[in-house]
């Protein structure tokens, strides 16, 4: 293995979760902003398919011998986890064209913690998760008068992440590197592919973007998603589950900075439990060995 990559997976292995969190939270949400801004002129379904594909296209790139050690079980396995990403992506993009970045991602938050309470077990870790839980419903105050709809695509988005979460964690157990994402993304791409391929004739007509809606999937997807699969291989489902929450965090502050969507001092409160509840939980890790020198 190279010096550059080496370097990589070490610190992919050894850095703390929680910065590795902060780190795919902020490259998804900036994936996001991006995706926003392009629904004046593309589809939000259509994004989805793009950023989907475009993380496909980046992930197996840096797979040599990803077609390789398969077996059926494994495969079924990554469909399960590719539509399941997929269809998160594309109802995700179908709420946030209706509601605030940040609000979306806290309703979206329901998968994950439904997750966390079944996987705990501690009365610290209830508490870290009783804590974590207010902060999110205190992010995610949304009022239902003209979003019913955005609501109700979040919440589908919600189921699909729960999935996501416990079928990326079989996939990151049994594939090393990124290789099961891309080849999971990649039965994804053509599982929405009747729903985002018929109005993308804009997109391969226009070079920018065609190059907007790709870098949505490698920030959101390709990096995102991908830092999540070596976070699944060190710490329990529950622990990854709880440390989600801070996703919303980071979705509110990049929708601040990028998309001027400004949190109320109720929004900053939820946030500063969500921190709370993420720092009171257990760090307990999976044991694995470590990246061997190159």
């Amino acid at each position: 293995m190279r010096a550059g990559p080496a370097r990589v997976e070490r610190t992919l292995a050894t850095a703390p979760p929680e910065a590795l969190f902060i780190l795919s939270a902020v490259s998804q949400y900036i994936g996001a902003a991006i995706a926003v801004s392009l629904f004046d002129q593309v589809e939000p379904q259509t994004v989805a398919w793009f950023r989907v594909m475009g993380a496909t296209i980046a992930l197996l790139a840096i797979s040599p011998g990803f077609y390789r050690g398969w077996t059926r079980r494994d495969l079924l396995g990554a469909a399960v986890f590719g539509i399941a990403t997929a269809l998160m992506n594309l109802f995700f993009y179908l709420g946030i064209e209706r509601i605030d970045l940040g609000k979306s991602v806290a309703i979206e938050f329901l998968g994950p913690i439904a997750v966390a309470a079944a996987t705990t077990r501690t009365m610290r870790n209830a508490g870290a998760l009783l804590l974590t839980v207010a902060g999110v419903v205190t992010l995610g105050g949304v009022e239902l008068d003209d979003n019913a709809l955005g609501v109700f695509f979040i919440l589908l988005s919600s189921a699909m992440w729960a999935l996501y979460i416990v079928a990326g964690s079989r996939v990151a157990q049994v594939r090393p590197g990124v290789a099961g994402l891309g080849v999971a993304l990649a039965i994804g791409t053509l599982a929405i592919t009747p729903v985002g391929a018929p109005n993308s004739g804009p997109v391969w007509t226009s070079a920018t973007l065609l190059l907007l809606c790709c870098a949505t999937g490698v920030f959101s997807n390709a990096i995102g998603y991908g830092i999540d699969q070596y976070v699944l291989r060190r710490i329990p489902v529950r622990r990854f589950s709880v440390l989600l929450a801070l996703l919303p965090v980071t979705a509110l502050v990049v929708g601040w900075v990028v998309l001027d969507q400004r949190p109320s001092a109720l929004d900053l409160v939820g946030m500063l439990a969500v921190l709370a509840g993420v720092a009171l939980q257990d760090r307990d890790e999976i044991h694995v060995p470590e990246p061997e020198p190159s």
